[in-house]
C-alpha cells in the first residue's frame, strides 16, 4: 500500500515533468538546502547559464514571498531571522521552458493590495517592466512591504510570459486564501 501511494505521486510527477517539489514550512535553512539542490537539477536537466540565473532568481523572490507573507506561520512576526512559514514550490519542464509554481495562504484581506501589484505587469512590456524595476530600486520601499518590493518585478523580468496568479478562497476559513504564482522561464 504505501509503495502504491509512493508511485501514484511519482508517476504524475513524472508525467508532468517536476524536477523539484517541496510542500512544508520555508525557513532560511530549509531554502539554503532547497538552493544546493535546485542546482544540482539543473544541471543534470541542461539548463543554460542565464536560464539557471532567472530561475533560481525567481525562486528566491517567491521563497521570499512565503517567508515573509504566508499567513500560516510557526514564528512571531518579530523573529524576523527566524521566520518558518507554510508554502509550496515546484519546478517543472515543459518543451523548451521551465516554469516556477509557488503557493501560500495569505490573509483575504490582503488580496486585493497582492492583485494591485500584479494585473499591472500583465499589460506592460518587457521594456516597461525594466524600467519599473530600476524605478522601484531608486524609490521608497512600499509601506506594506517587508523587503524592497521588487520581488514580483523581478519574477516578471526574468520570465518569459506574462506571470500567472490566482487566489483561491479556503473553504474552511474565510479569513484565509491561497495565493498561487507562476512564472515561465
Amino acid at each position: 500500500m504505501l509503495y502504491e501511494e509512493f508511485n501514484e505521486f511519482w508517476d504524475v510527477a513524472r508525467k508532468r515533468n517536476i524536477i523539484f517539489f517541496y510542500a512544508g514550512y520555508f525557513s532560511q535553512h530549509v531554502v539554503a538546502a532547497i538552493a544546493e539542490t535546485i542546482k544540482a537539477r539543473l544541471d543534470t536537466a541542461g539548463a543554460a547559464g542565464p536560464t539557471r540565473r532567472r530561475i533560481f532568481s525567481s525562486f528566491v523572490e517567491m521563497s521570499q514571498n512565503i517567508m515573509h507573507y504566508s499567513s500560516d506561520t510557526l514564528t512571531p512576526d518579530h523573529a524576523q531571522a527566524s521566520q518558518m512559514r507554510r508554502g509550496s514550490f515546484c519546478i517543472g519542464m515543459r518543451e523548451d521552458s521551465f516554469f516556477l509554481l509557488c503557493a501560500n495562504p495569505v490573509s483575504t484581506e490582503s488580496v486585493n493590495a497582492i492583485r494591485a501589484r500584479l494585473e499591472p505587469l500583465h499589460s506592460m512590456t518587457m521594456e516597461e517592466i525594466k524600467s519599473a524595476y530600476k524605478k522601484a530600486l531608486r524609490d521608497e520601499t512600499p509601506a506594506d512591504s517587508k523587503g524592497a518590493g521588487l520581488g514580483f518585478l523581478t519574477m516578471a523580468r526574468d520570465a518569459s510570459a506574462p506571470l500567472e496568479f490566482e487566489f483561491v478562497k479556503e473553504t474552511h476559513d474565510p479569513d484565509t486564501t491561497v495565493f498561487c504564482i507562476k512564472a515561465i522561464i
